[in-house]
């Protein structure tokens, strides 16, 4: 029997998103890795409520040559230390790769429902980004955007639109329970 699951972007979702220029950066180090207000508790009720959670992060300051592949990696070993997650996908590549991993394509979140027998037509992926929505729909699941000055909403139809994590978690669990929630 395949899991039911909560895809994670990671940068803005979970920890700090540093704004620069028009867009935002991740953490560059395991120093400035800050998780966001309610991370942890919201991740605490889905694993409850038994639901696997999944992060699949886009990382092309790697490719840009403006990050090291292995201080992404410590970012994520440390941040799965600290939070109920099953698995970690990050993509390194930057659009001139034409990666099949690269969201908005859906190629981290069926990675990671075949190596883990994920129920993608009843997951939920919650992002900060138009990509991070088209990438569910394309996979076909539902999408949670958290709403920020660089989500592009105009750009994706999500699911539902809320301001933050617990938001998303209310959402879903609500969703997923038959009921509806505004």
């Amino acid at each position: 029997m395949s899991q039911r699951v909560v895809f994670l972007d990671r940068d803005g979702v979970l920890n700090r998103a540093f704004p620069e220029a028009n867009t935002t950066r991740p953490p560059m180090s395991v120093a400035e890795l800050e998780l966001l207000p309610g991370v942890s508790e919201s991740l605490a009720r889905l694993r409850d409520a038994g639901f696997a959670m999944v992060v699949v992060t886009n990382q092309p300051d790697v490719a840009r040559g403006k990050q090291t592949r292995e201080a992404v990696e410590e970012i994520n070993a440390k941040m799965s230390a600290e939070l109920p997650l099953l698995d970690m996908f990050a993509c390194y590549h930057d659009n001139a790769d034409k990666c099949v991993c690269r969201k908005p394509k859906p190629g981290m979140l069926l990675a990671a429902a075949e190596k883990w027998n994920l129920d993608v037509p009843t997951a939920f992926l919650i992002g900060d980004r138009w990509s991070d929505i088209d990438a569910a729909h394309a996979a076909g699941c539902r999408g949670v955007l958290i709403e920020t000055p660089f989500s592009q909403p105009e750009r994706c139809s999500p699911d539902h639109r809320v301001a933050d994590i617990s938001g998303a978690v209310d959402w879903i669990l609500a969703t997923a329970a038959g009921r509806s929630a505004a």
